[in-house]
Order: C-alpha cells, then structure tokens, then sequence
C-alpha cells in the first residue's frame, strides 16, 4: 500500500450516502436501529443502573448519540481534529461507563468507536484512535486474553471492510458520474455535429444554386449592355429560372436526407448528367449508399460541374460512379474549355474543392482535383467514400 495512502481521507462519495439505493440504505438503518435497541436493553436489565443511575445512563447515550453524528458530519466535511475531537468524546463516555461499572456498555462503546475510526478517517489516524481506544479495552478487560484478542481484530476487520466497501461503492459512483459527463458531452458534441452538417447542407445547396445563376445572370447582363438579341437574353434568364427550381428541389433533398430520406445516388447522377448534357456511365453491383456517403456524392458530383460550366463552359464531360468493394467513387472528368476563360487551381485552390475535400475527409474518404494530364486536356475530380 503506497505510504501517501495512510494519510488520505476516503472520497466523499464513499463517506456520504450519495449512490446508496434507498432499499439498502432501508435496511442499513434498520439493522443499526435493532442492534442499538438490543444493545439498551441488555445494559438495563443488568441491574447496573439505579435510581439517579437511569439519569445517568439516559446522559450517556444522549451524549453517545450526538457524538457519533458529529462525527459523521466532521469526517463527511473531512476536518480532521474536529473528527478526533467528537471520537474522544465517544471514548470519554466510554471510560465514564467503566468507572461506574458498566463494563458492558464501555466494553460496547469502545468497539463501536475503534471502528468508525478505522472506517472514516485517514488509516494512519483510523488505526492509530483505534489503537488507543482498544488498548484501554484490553487493559480493563478481565476476561480470557484470547477473547480479548478476538474481540480486538474483529472490530479492526469489521472497521477495515466497511471502509473498504464504502470506498469501492464511492468509486462506482464516480464511475457513474463520469460516464454521465462523457455521455453528455457526448449528446452535445453530436448535437454541434449535426449543426454542423446541417448548415453545410445548406451551405451545398445556396453555394450550387446560386453560383450558377450568377453565371446566366452575369451573361444575360453582358448581353444585355452589348446589345445582345433577345432570344439570347430570354435563354440565359430561364436557364437561371431553372437553376432556381433546381435549387429549390435540392433544398427539399437536402432536408429529406438530413431525415434519412434519399433517392439511391446512380438515379440523381443521372438527372444531373441529363441536365448537363454530360455522359455518365455506372460500373459495379448497385447496392444502398448510406445517407451520408450518398449526399457527398451528390454535391461533389454538382460542384464539379459548377465548376465546368464557370470554367470550361460548352467543354465535353464524362462522369463514372462505380460500386467498389467497401466504398464508391465518382469520377469526372471534362476535356477543357473551348476558349481561354481561366481554369481551377491545381488540388483545392478555390473554396468548392475545399469544401468537397472537407466533407470526404469527414466521412473517411478522399478527394483528388486537378488537371487531367500532361497530354490530356480537361480537369478531373475524383471521390473516394466508405460506403
């Protein structure tokens, strides 16, 4: 046992009543009640008390009694000498029941405090009050030395197991204190999570929808201010209405999915593709994506193309989604821009490939963005998810 053990109190836990069940701690105060009563009724019918002797007696159990509360608030608040202090009163009342000869009801009280103090206080204390107050029991006793001995390590055992189950159901309850924490620090960083999620949903969402209509928007105005024909005009201004409506729907798929409600992803991918104008092939057995997997595909898949039409508009796409062991990718690839209109970075210069990168990182993927090749033309955007 490390020497700093000896001088440590019992935690709180075990030294107050916190985590006992109501039916033991019942029973607990039961068993202490009946032995007290018998304990009583012994001393009185020894024929020890009378006359003024009743008033006496009546003194010491009444003083016995308050002594023991203290105690048991002073070791509770874990102040030492006030503790030792109320255990000396304890023994004091003792040493006066010997005095009158009651050697029975010293003989009781003497037991009763060398094993409280083995119980709450600090062992070097406990063991050493102890000690004191069952030496003078052995120096009175006039009994058989083996008794004695008996009596003596049973109060130090009967001390030393209370203590010890008191200590272990303190640590239960920490136990259980810290388990309630974890789980509610738990709750509210999943909680943080899904507002998270939820907002970067909405995020994908207005970040898609509205960056394409600015780009028909933007050229509607261009035409408008270079005198541009109507038709032209009245194209760009309903592909805009359209990218409204699209945004709309995302929103509502957005929010079905945040419900655990979504289409299987192959179906949208081929929405998309059929919008777009881009071509879309599927390799692998079809299987259920989780929810979550299947939203990343859904808004990498529409950042891509955001990408193409700002970047490389009119250029050809190819877009593969294929069901691999453990996982799904989706590739797409465009064969660049028609005319010079500037491209993407290489891997993650904007803050769309951040955010696709971001969002398969959290799942447990990868994203790879970046140009084609050397002797290929084109961007390519590439996702790899558990799913």
């Amino acid at each position: 046992m490390p020497m700093q053990s000896w001088t440590v109190w019992p935690a709180r836990e075990a030294l107050s009543p916190v985590g006992v069940p109501p039916a033991r701690r019942t029973i607990s105060w039961a068993v202490r009640i009946v032995f007290a009563c018998m304990f009583l009724w012994s001393l009185l019918h020894q024929g020890v008390f009378q006359g003024w002797g009743y008033g006496a007696f009546a003194a010491g159990v009444l003083l016995g009694v308050v002594a023991v509360w203290r105690y048991r608030l002073t070791t509770l608040g874990q102040r030492l000498w006030p503790s030792v202090g109320w255990l000396g009163v304890l023994f004091a009342v003792g040493v006066l029941a010997e005095a009158g000869g009651a050697h029975l009801a010293a003989t009781g009280l003497w037991c009763l405090c060398g094993g409280i103090a083995i119980e709450r206080l600090p062992l070097a204390y406990g063991f050493g009050a102890a000690a004191v107050v069952m030496g003078t029991y052995a120096l009175v006793n006039t009994g058989s030395l083996a008794g004695t001995a008996l009596t003596v390590g049973l109060v130090g055992l009967i001390g030393y197991t209370l203590r010890l189950d008191e200590e272990a159901r303190g640590a239960g309850f920490r136990l259980l204190a810290q388990e309630r924490a974890a789980r509610s620090a738990e709750a509210e960083s999943a909680a943080l999570a899904e507002r998270a999620r939820i907002a970067r949903e909405i995020h994908d969402v207005l970040a898609h929808s509205l960056s394409a209509q600015m780009v028909h928007l933007e050229a509607a105005r261009l035409l408008i201010e270079g005198g541009g024909e109507r038709e032209q005009i009245l194209e760009r201004v309903t592909a805009a209405r359209r990218m409204a409506r699209s945004g709309l729907a995302e929103t509502r798929q957005a929010l079905s999915a945040l419900r655990g409600e979504i289409a299987q992803v192959e179906d949208f991918l081929r929405e998309v593709a059929a919008a777009e104008g881009a071509v879309l092939e599927v390799t692998g057995e079809p299987r259920r994506v989780p929810a979550e997997a299947g939203l990343a595909v859904r808004r990498v898949a529409q950042e891509a193309l955001t990408n193409v039409r700002k970047h490389a508009p009119g250029a050809r796409v190819e877009m593969n989604f294929a069901y691999l062991e453990g996982e799904v990718e989706l590739l797409v690839r465009d064969s660049g821009a028609r005319q010079p209109v500037g491209g993407l970075a290489v891997s993650g210069a904007g803050y769309g490939l951040i955010g696709m990168r971001e969002r398969a990182e959290l799942l447990g993927g990868t994203l790879e963005a970046g140009p084609a090749g050397s002797d290929e033309e084109g961007f390519v955007v590439r996702l790899r998810v558990p799913a």
